[in-house]
């Protein structure tokens, strides 16, 4: 993977720990970073997933590869209980080129993200290529937009959301060699009626890792193994222990594939370069912002 690519992905991490604490914890959302050939180019596309209590909201953010252009932005809003919102089409340009926005949510299924969960599909398309698919239905975008599905799929990079709970927290991730999709499971005990010695645990599917002492060890990392690959989770809870009521506070987790075994020495996606023959996922990082609630 390119240094670009790396750099972007350090970028939005450093960024988003500077700002997300000052976030409004009820902004529901799910963002995805991923790169992809779009007119000729390689270039980074955002989507962004967010509800609130009426509307469902998708933002398809294309990076501009000028520094003086703003980045090109497609904007889908979904009302609930507006059935033909739920089904349509956007054109757009990028670099004077024709993009195409295709998108069906009317049987899309949702649990507590913002992100559909299965039955549903969002196509990006130009010169009849798709180059970015999110969702389940590859049969029925294709056959709606008339296109093909591109040779070089799109790499996922980055994701990142807020996820809220009151002791467990669940989310999916891509992770492992294979890309394949897994359950992050976040479980605390932290009693304050009781002087209970603190603890954590996060899990990927099967593995897990056990966090105690966490009055000391609220800031740390570990590393395991995810379908064979080396993954790394750092976290910070230091508010979940010390603010003086637990609502609304938020703890810190990044996962990241780790194929070099150097030890990070801050929350933020390192900038190593890997060796040239590391498998592109290794540079995949998924952020969480997880807020305790009542």
């Amino acid at each position: 993977m390119s240094n670009n690519i790396a750099s972007s992905i350090d970028q939005s991490l450093q960024k988003l720990v500077e700002e997300v604490i000052t976030n409004d914890p009820s902004w529901n959302f799910v963002s995805s970073v991923y790169k992809t050939k779009i007119a000729g180019m390689s270039r980074n596309v955002t989507t962004t997933w967010s509800k609130n209590l009426i509307t469902v909201s998708l933002q398809i953010t294309i990076e501009s590869l000028s520094k003086d252009e703003d980045p090109y932005v497609c904007r889908i809003d979904v009302n609930t209980w507006q059935f033909w919102g739920k089904k349509g089409l956007k054109s757009f340009k990028v670099d004077e080129e024709r993009v195409d926005v295709y998108w069906n949510l009317r049987d899309a299924n949702f649990s507590t993200s913002p992100e559909p969960c299965s039955d549903y599909h969002v196509a990006l398309v130009y010169d009849e290529d798709m180059v970015l698919l999110l969702g389940d239905q590859e049969e029925e975008a294709c056959r709606r937009s008339k296109s093909t599905t591109c040779l070089e799929k799109p790499l996922l990079v980055l994701k990142e959301e807020n996820i809220f709970g009151k002791n467990l927290f669940t989310s999916k991730t891509v992770l492992g060699k294979e890309g394949n999709e897994h359950h992050i499971v976040i479980e605390t005990a932290i009693s304050c009626e009781n002087n209970e010695e603190p603890e954590m645990w996060i899990g990927v599917d099967v593995a897990s890792i056990r966090i105690d002492n966490l009055h000391w060890r609220f800031r740390g990392y570990e590393d395991f193994l995810v379908d064979g690959m080396p993954v790394q989770v750092l976290w910070d809870v230091h508010d979940w222990l010390y603010m003086r009521s637990n609502s609304g506070s938020g703890g810190i987790f990044i996962f990241r594939q780790n194929t070099n075994g150097l030890q990070p020495t801050s929350l933020s996606c390192s900038n190593e370069k890997t060796k040239e023959d590391d498998d592109c996922a290794a540079e995949f990082c998924h952020f969480l912002h997880v807020w305790k609630i009542d």
